[in-house]
């Protein structure tokens, strides 16, 4: 119950963090859109894969526990 009561302070009242790497903000501030757009792109696909990792080893436990469960 602790635990968990911990856990919903955290998320509700996690600060905001405004960091950016230095190449990060000096491309974005220089106003070249097209260098911007690549830096989000690639902040989206790095952003991704941690949760069809996730997802994966999810669905892997899932037919695991079905299998063994019949």
């Amino acid at each position: 119950m602790k635990k968990t009561f911990i856990a919903i302070l955290v998320l509700f009242f996690a600060l905001d963090a405004n960091a950016q790497c230095a190449m990060c903000k000096a491309v974005v501030e220089t106003g070249d859109v097209e260098m911007a757009e690549g830096i989000n792109s690639g902040i989206t696909y790095l952003m991704v894969f941690p949760y069809l990792l996730v997802a994966l080893l999810g669905y892997v436990l899932f037919r695991y526990k079905r299998r063994v469960k019949n």
